[in-house]
C-alpha cells in the first residue's frame, strides 16, 4: 500500500528519492592511473591513522648513523668526520632498503585479512592495488632518506655536489628500492604470515647489505669477499650514490644501477602480479 505525500516537505523528499533512484548514464570507469593513485593514497592514509608505521623509517636511520659513525669512525677512518663522509651514502641505501622489506609484509597482511578479496570485487585495473601500494611505499623511502641526510648534515656531512647531488642520489636509491620491493611482494604472496615475510626478507637482505662497501673499503676485505662485493648490486648502488653526492659520478655506474633495477622489476613484477591474481 502506498501513500501520497501531502506536505511540501514530503513531496520534496519523494522527488529527491526518485532522482537518486532514477536510471541514467553510468559514470565512466576509472582508468589505470586514477585507480593506482587512489591505492597509493590509501597507503598514505594508513600512515596518517597509524603514525607508528613511520618508526622504522625514522628511528632506524638515526640509530645506524649515530652508532656506526661514533663507535667505528675513529677506528676505521681515523676520525668520525672523515668516516661520516664515507658512510652516510651507504647508510642512506641501507635504511631505504630495510624499509622496502615492509612492502611484502603489508601485502601479506592484506591477503591474510581478506582485504585483497574485496579489492578483486572492484571495477579497477587489477594490478592497481599492487602498484599503488608500492608507490605509496616510495614516499616512505623518501622520508627515510631525508631523515638520514638531515641528521648527517647536523653531524657535519658536507656533500661536494651540494643539494643537487643529494637529490639525485636519493632519487637513484628510491628507484632501486621500488624495484627491489617487487621481490618482497613476491615473498609476501608466497609465505603464509607477515612474520615469515619479515624474517625471510631481512634474512635475504642482511648479507647483501653488510657484505658490501657500505661500511668499509672492499680493498680491505679478503679476496673472496671482495669478489662478492664487486658483483653485489647493492654495492653498485652505494658506489653510484657516493659519486652523485661527492662528485665523480659516471654514466656507467649510474646506468648499471638503473639496468639492474629494470631487470629486477622485469622479473619480479610479472611474477608478483601472477601470484596476486591467484592468491
Amino acid at each position: 500500500m502506498t501513500t501520497t505525500p501531502t506536505t511540501p516537505a514530503e513531496r520534496e523528499l519523494t522527488e529527491r528519492v526518485h532522482a537518486a533512484l532514477a536510471t541514467g548514464a553510468r559514470p565512466a570507469r576509472p582508468g589505470a592511473v586514477a585507480t593506482t593513485l587512489a591505492f597509493g593514497w590509501r597507503g598514505m592514509l594508513k600512515i596518517k591513522h597509524v603514525p607508528e608505521q613511520l618508526l622504522d623509517v625514522t628511528v632506524t636511520p638515526v640509530m645506524f648513523l649515530l652508532m656506526f659513525t661514533y663507535l667505528f669512525g675513529g677506528a676505521v677512518a681515523g676520525s668520525t668526520g672523515d668516516y661520516l663522509q664515507y658512510i652516510l651514502p651507504g647508510v642512506l641505501v641501507q635504511s631505504v632498503l630495510f624499509t622496502a622489506v615492509y612492502s611484502g609484509v603489508t601485502l601479506n597482511t592484506d591477503v591474510t585479512k581478506g582485504v585483497v578479496d574485496r579489492f578483486r570485487s572492484l571495477p579497477v585495473w587489477r594490478p592497481a592495488p599492487l602498484v599503488g601500494a608500492l608507490l605509496g611505499d616510495a614516499v616512505r623511502y623518501a622520508i627515510a632518506g631525508t631523515v638520514t641526510v638531515v641528521l648527517g648534515v647536523v653531524m657535519g656531512f658536507r656533500p661536494d655536489e651540494g643539494v643537487a647531488g643529494v637529490v639525485l642520489g636519493m632519487l637513484l636509491v628510491v628507484v632501486f628500492a621500488f624495484a627491489l620491493s617487487w621481490v618482497f611482494t613476491t615473498l609476501g604472496l608466497l609465505l603464509r604470515t607477515p612474520n615469515a615475510v619479515l624474517n625471510a626478507g631481512f634474512l635475504g637482505v642482511f648479507p647483501l647489505l653488510f657484505i658490501s662497501n657500505i661500511f668499509v673499503d672492499p680493498a680491505t676485505l679478503p679476496s673472496w669477499l671482495e669478489a662478492f662485493v664487486d658483483v653485489n648490486p647493492i654495492a653498485h648502488l652505494v658506489t653510484a650514490t657516493r659519486e652523485l653526492m661527492d662528485g665523480g659520478a659516471s654514466a656507467g655506474d649510474v646506468g648499471l644501477v638503473v639496468a639492474e633495477a629494470a631487470v629486477i622489476t622485469a622479473v619480479f613484477a610479472p611474477l608478483t602480479v601472477r601470484l596476486y591474481r591467484r592468491a
